[in-house]
């Protein structure tokens, strides 16, 4: 794996999108409600955004992620608030049957064993415990990896690699393609053929100059996600046998039988 992904993830204090920051809470209040007094645990937690609302409804959490200078970033803001350990997805060091969620947000494309992970959820899971996944859409036709990706994983290959597995799954849809702006309707085409000649920047911070072209002004991702902001309740549900071309985030609720 890549030693550093800090120019790759959303840091708290970045400039960034309102889109942005809005798909974080979306991913954050939709894991809520699996989250609700149980035992939780967020891998590749990355600056940890979401992990003050999570603590907030769960009846213990601890997260982790990979690289240790992102780790320092929610170590200083929530210090003794949250327990934080660095450490490998692919080998969780937790004991067996002692968790009831495990969450991996934009990080399965990351990992150069997918199965692996999937392999040690399903031994620190309680049963009938959840994996939630949410990844970026591979499947639209203007998709743009990111440069430390491994392998991307949509509807169909999310289903396959849990269902091997002894998981159920189901899939929800966010950032609907039919809801973004002119601007971005009308740059698609562009944004496809900029991928394909690699012209797009692989950093965030590279990006910025572009996101202020598309969006407009930025705005700074937060330390801590509010308390169920702008909830959306409701995520439409996608077939688990079928690509979606539709929307930008896939979430995936893995479910141990």
């Amino acid at each position: 794996m890549a030693e550093d992904f800090i120019s790759v993830t959303e840091i708290a204090g970045d400039e960034v999108t309102e889109e942005q920051v809005q798909r974080m809470c979306n991913r954050y209040y939709w894991a809520g409600q699996y989250c609700k007094s149980r035992d939780i645990l967020e891998v590749a937690c990355g600056s940890g955004q979401g992990l003050g609302y999570l603590s907030s409804i769960s009846k213990h959490l601890e997260a982790g992620d990979y690289t240790d200078s992102i780790l320092s970033i929610p170590r200083r803001h929530y210090g003794n608030r949250i327990p934080l350990t660095q450490f490998d997805a692919l080998y969780i060091p937790y004991k067996n049957n002692s968790k009831d969620v495990i969450i991996l947000f934009e990080a399965i494309y990351y990992l150069p064993n997918a199965e692996l992970f999937v392999r040690e959820c399903a031994r620190v899971l309680r049963p009938n415990g959840f994996v939630l996944i949410t990844t970026a859409n591979k499947d639209i036709y203007d998709f743009n990896p990111s440069p430390y990706s491994y392998k991307y994983y949509g509807i169909v290959e999310l289903n396959q690699l849990f269902s091997s597995h002894n998981f159920q799954t189901e899939f929800f849809g966010d950032s609907p393609l039919n809801q973004i702006n002119f601007l971005q309707k009308v740059l698609r085409p562009v944004k496809k053929v900029a991928v394909q000649f690699g012209l797009i920047p692989k950093t965030m911070s590279g990006k910025k100059i572009l996101k202020r072209i598309v969006f407009g002004e930025l705005v700074t991702m937060p330390n801590e996600l509010p308390a169920e902001k702008n909830i959306r309740k409701n995520f439409p549900k996608l077939q688990s046998n079928k690509q979606d071309t539709e929307h930008k985030i896939i979430f995936c609720a893995a479910m141990l039988r």
